[in-house]
């Protein structure tokens, strides 16, 4: 993990004082909103239905058990005791009081953390897989890079004021875990034919009122080219975006609208034609210097298989059905990274209360290395346990009420806050998210649909990622009623894809009973319990599923 340096200290200390001097003046009537504004969202900060929200960022999704519990403490000290972590890795409070967000601003510089490039027309925090360094499918670890472009694009004076937020994602393994292909800029790690690791540059993804899939503008940069490659993207995004109309800022509209090859064509203008001095070069031994912070924790030589947890699983069919779900493959022998699913039935998807957050932080201390990842499912990982402490690790999730077997199942919902805490929102999502969450009580049914992704977003916003759930359900207002658009054959893989809407919203208490009748359609046709909806509805068309969902609305 990323080490401050005595800048990197000086930097967030002197951003948390600045903010104190703007919040008192705010608060003193002495600055408008529409002056603040700006400037709470360089911090982070965001004007909510019912209070301010404070988002903190979590670069590449990686914590330890000190900052954890300093979240923690947050949770309890200025906010209801609860945190709600995001697809895109960081943690939001919800309930924080304006006046004390300085205060929570020093805490975070206390443990290394800020809430820099969480909000904002700027390069957002830059996300990664919650495997890296761990999984066994992928070919280097990712995170020095997304460090890298971290450091390289905070406070970059040419994109500090984009026209619109600009999201990065980093990769390094096939099957992405990270969902590239709907970032503004999704890098995949990749060797060329000389063998040479670089990155394929995927341009023009996102999802909001406008979906699009990411397309490949390069196949491969090299790592030394990396960041003056992403100068030349930004620069023509800078240039030509859309600052007089937000729906339309985004660089997915503006790769539309140019289109793919001419996009390509004045990239690759701009980044022959930089000169020598305006390069982003990193010095190799800069490079080793940040590598450095992610080498491998000091992994003991264990066996591949392990006595006691095959005991401990033979025992406890509860515990069989936890592992077959929440375990991960890891790369060294002995080991396997646990997923920690924060979707028990009847909580707000990805919300997680202080006494959680200590439980997770010394669980991690104990057995996990001292390393906690947050997942873009909006999830907990412990990348690095021994085969031989799951029994042990397990029984300490039980007792903190975090050891939901649904990791990847029906129940493991994406869901925003939606309208019961977001002014934007036209719906309410997490009520909505519960009632689908219930269709799945009972274990051995959930198991026997398999894998499935259900996404809820209450406005068009996309905050829950409906676009690309398996099964998406989108919150909308007509005349002031809720109702719900459900969307089909969406991913965020490798295989990405946007949902299709189906037809008419269906109201509140409609939604879990027709995705009841289309998960039964579903079971029926599948050709085997390892085809994805996704798969099966590429397969055989979205129309018997559609028929199902409407068959009693």
């Amino acid at each position: 993990m990323y080490r401050y340096d005595e800048f990197d200290e000086t930097l967030v200390r002197e951003r948390a004082k600045q903010f104190r001097g703007q919040v008192e003046r705010r608060l003193k009537g002495e600055l408008k909103e529409e002056n603040f504004k700006p400037l709470r969202l360089q911090n982070g900060v965001y004007l909510q239905l019912h209070a301010y929200m404070f988002r903190i960022a979590v670069p590449y999704g990686q914590l330890s058990s000190r900052k954890l519990r300093q979240l923690a403490m947050i949770a309890d000290k200025y906010d209801k005791g609860y945190g709600h972590f995001t697809t895109r890795q960081n943690i939001q409070f919800n309930w924080i009081k304006l006046a004390e967000i300085p205060d929570a601003l020093e805490a975070l510089a206390d443990v290394e953390m800020h809430a820099i490039q969480t909000s904002g027309n700027c390069i957002r925090n830059v996300t990664s897989d919650h495997l890296a360094g761990a999984a066994f499918d992928e070919l280097e670890d990712p995170r020095p890079w997304c460090e890298i472009i971290r450091q390289w694009s905070t406070f970059h004076p040419e994109f500090s004021a984009l026209p619109r937020k600009f999201k990065i994602a980093v990769t390094a393994a096939t099957p992405d875990r990270a969902a590239v292909k709907v970032h503004d800029i999704g890098l995949l790690m990749k060797k060329n034919a000389e063998g040479e690791v670089g990155f394929e540059v995927l341009v023009g993804g996102g999802l909001g009122r406008t979906p699009y899939i990411g397309l490949t503008i390069r196949d491969w940069v090299s790592k030394q080219d990396l960041l003056s490659y992403l100068e030349a993207n930004m620069r023509v995004y800078n240039r030509h975006g859309r600052r007089d109309n937000k729906y339309k800022a985004r660089i997915k509209i503006l790769v539309n609208e140019l289109g793919e090859a001419e996009y390509r064509r004045e990239v690759e203008e701009e980044f022959a034609n930089q000169n020598a001095w305006e390069k982003v070069v990193l010095p190799q031994e800069e490079v080793d210097r940040i590598t450095a912070y992610f080498a491998p924790p000091k992994f003991e030589t264990l066996p591949a298989k392990s006595a006691a947890l095959d005991a401990a699983i033979a025992a406890d069919r509860h515990f069989a059905r936890w592992t077959k779900n929440n375990l991960r493959a890891h790369k060294i022998p002995g080991y396997t990274a646990v997923h920690i699913a924060l979707k028990p039935q009847g909580v707000a998807p990805g919300d997680c209360s202080s006494a959680q957050m200590r439980a997770a932080a010394d669980i991690a201390e104990k057995f996990g290395l001292d390393d906690i990842r947050v997942a873009h499912e909006q999830d907990l990982v412990l990348p690095h346990v021994k085969l031989d402490d799951v029994p042990a690790v397990y029984a300490a999730l039980k007792a903190a009420d975090m050891h939901a077997s649904n990791a990847g199942l029906g129940s493991d919902i994406i869901a925003c806050p939606g309208l019961d805490y977001c002014n934007l929102s036209n719906a309410r999502s997490i009520s909505v998210a519960n009632e689908v969450q219930a269709l799945f009580a009972d274990p051995e049914f959930e198991d026997e649909v398999g894998t499935l992704h259900i996404n809820v977003s209450g406005c068009i916003n996309a905050c829950g990622h409906h676009h690309v759930g398996h099964i998406g359900i989108l919150g909308v207002d007509k005349k002031g009623e809720e109702f719900y658009q459900i969307l089909f054959g969406g991913r965020a893989d490798e295989k990405a894809a946007i949902g299709e809407i189906q037809g008419p919203g269906l109201r509140h208490e409609e939604v879990a009973p027709a995705l009841k009748r289309v998960i039964s359609r579903y079971m029926e046709l599948r050709i085997s319990k390892t085809e994805k909806l996704a798969d099966t509805m590429t397969r055989l068309g979205q129309a018997p599923f559609k028929e199902a969902l409407y068959a009693s609305a």
